[in-house]
């Protein structure tokens, strides 16, 4: 079916354009008469807070849902996807933010499956994805199985898989999240290529600044609805974070030191092998204090994953050992680790953090079944459990019709929130944040501070893992950089820059020191580091 949509006299029709698009859900109405227009050729930007409607919208155009009301064009004709087959065929492919992979399988087999006819499953299909990788510089090996890969190798093989099945406009949810300013520039250089070529970008982000660097034009949604678009080159971040959220940037920052002497956790050596017997862990030593935010910056896939799975019991040690104040929780199960007093912010929310076809209060008991307020004696406290998912979403901003909403009908970033709030309840005395302003918006991002902030000042001990410099550095009272596994510089918060701290991630601009140094604090208490 064709139709003629708005082009304002414009000689090619839109690459896509959106009219009156409305999608509800029980309790919610995610999308309300949304407009958008798309040029071809270009990279548009679309922001908004969490639970605008963003993800809803584009899984909408990428026909995971189907709009109630409304109107898609795709090159000038009214399309109606009933499946995101459906719209590879018509030209459009998505990169998720949770990424839709198989782990038992390997890189080629996750690339082409569902696209078989395009170039086989053998050496046909290998070359090819081999040819993608390098011409857009994804490193990616087509025989590496899933499992095997982290965060950011997985998110350059859903690139791929995209670029596989020849899409024309490619809708990218928060592409960067997991990329350092070095790789942020050379992603956005690829973007400028497909530009060139004819490929249009829909460009999802809540980070503001590379909006306007990478973005021809910016909508904003807020509520479900679009409320502006905006000309990046008259737009300042500052103009975006107020049509988004009615706020000012938050800005990650440190007050006054709150580092004590007492140390919470101890690693000593601590050494993690893979299943073919590779130290992806190599003999790390640092000190976390209470009153401490320790930071860890790494390039994704250098072992701060398996870092973190090692210190929450979900992984053996090879060598080396933990300490817990004065437990050694070397060996302890993840449970028994949780109990004595461990919160844990996951990577990967879906695979780590929620269930996501539970309700939110059940998702409040996990990970913290055998205590209170989610347990009466040996019984499960359903009373308890509701009334502190209430808190939680009334302290942490929460956006949802309710606690038994279940967690899947939540935008990313409010199941972040929740998991936080969770994380943070009980007082822990150590707590394990990976990535914990992924995927949330400006306003989110503030509170997800503030709160840290708090607790580091009542005393909380936190490992802080993130892919996001400016707040690695902002949020950090020691700050290591991580590089096959092994600590090898520390960097002066107060002095780094992010290309700075880039670089050293890298393993370009370390300067090691030629001896190890001894001294009471960190990694220098251990090993041999050097200055970033």
């Amino acid at each position: 079916m064709s139709s003629t949509p708005s082009g304002e006299g414009a000689l090619a029709p839109p690459a896509v354009e959106l009219r009156g698009i409305t999608k509800r859900f029980p309790g919610v109405v995610a999308n309300h008469d949304i407009d958008i227009t798309v040029a071809p050729g270009t990279v548009h930007a679309i922001v908004g807070e969490n639970g605008a409607g963003k993800s809803t919208l584009m899984k909408t155009l990428y026909g995971m849902h189907r709009p109630d009301e409304g109107h898609i064009y795709v090159q000038g004709r009214e399309v109606r996807f009933g499946s995101p087959s459906d719209a590879i065929r018509n030209g459009i492919g998505m990169v998720h933010q949770h990424f839709m992979l198989a782990d038992n399988l390997t890189v080629l087999e996750n690339v082409v499956l569902g696209a078989e006819r395009r170039h086989g499953i053998g050496n046909r299909a290998r070359a090819r994805i081999r040819e993608l990788s390098a011409q857009y510089g994804l490193g990616v090996d087509p025989d590496r199985l899933m499992e095997e890969l982290g965060v950011g190798d997985r998110q350059r093989v859903e690139i791929l898989k995209v670029l596989y099945r020849g899409a024309r406009t490619i809708i990218l949810d928060e592409p960067t999240a997991v990329l350092v300013p070095q790789e942020v520039d050379e992603l956005f250089d690829n973007l400028r290529e497909l530009k060139r070529e004819g490929l249009t970008v829909i460009f999802i982000s809540h980070k503001l600044d590379e909006v306007l660097s990478v973005a021809d034009e910016i909508t904003v949604i807020r509520r479900g609805t679009t409320v502006a678009t905006a000309d990046p080159g008259t737009t300042t971040a500052r103009d975006l974070a107020t049509l988004m959220v009615g706020g000012e940037l938050p800005v990650p920052e440190l007050r006054e030191s709150t580092v004590t002497d007492h140390v919470v956790l101890s690693l000593d050596g601590v050494t993690v092998h893979s299943a073919d017997g590779r130290a992806v862990v190599d003999g790390v030593s640092a000190d976390i204090r209470r009153g401490e935010i320790v930071g860890i910056a790494g390039v994704e896939g250098n072992g701060q994953s398996e870092l973190i799975e090692a210190i929450m019991g979900m992984r053996p040690l090879a060598a080396g050992s933990i300490r817990l104040e004065e437990q050694d929780i070397t060996g302890w199960s993840t449970l028994r680790i949780r109990e004595a007093g461990v919160g844990y912010i996951p990577e990967d929310r879906h695979r780590h953090g929620v269930l996501l076809e539970s309700p939110l209060w059940e998702n409040r008991i996990l990970g913290h079944q055998t205590k209170e307020p989610s347990v009466r004696g040996p019984w499960i406290n359903r009373t308890g459990a509701r009334a502190d998912s209430e808190r939680i979403v009334a302290e942490y901003d929460v956006r949802t019709p309710g606690i038994d909403v279940i967690a899947d009908a939540l935008s990313g970033g409010n199941q972040q929130k929740f998991i936080i709030g969770r994380e943070m309840s009980g007082s822990p005395r150590f707590l394990v944040a990976a990535h914990p302003t992924r995927g949330v918006d400006v306003g989110a991002q503030s509170a997800i501070w503030e709160q840290l902030r708090d607790a580091r000042a009542a005393g909380l001990a936190v490992l802080l893992v993130s892919a996001d410099l400016d707040e690695l550095i902002g949020m950090s009272d020691t700050l290591h950089v991580i590089l096959r596994g092994r600590l090898v510089a520390q960097a002066d918060p107060t002095t780094v820059t992010p290309e700075q701290l880039g670089s050293a991630m890298t393993g370009a601009g370390l300067h090691r020191a030629d001896q190890s140094t001894e001294g009471d604090s960190g990694a220098d208490r251990h090993g041999s580091e050097g200055g970033a």
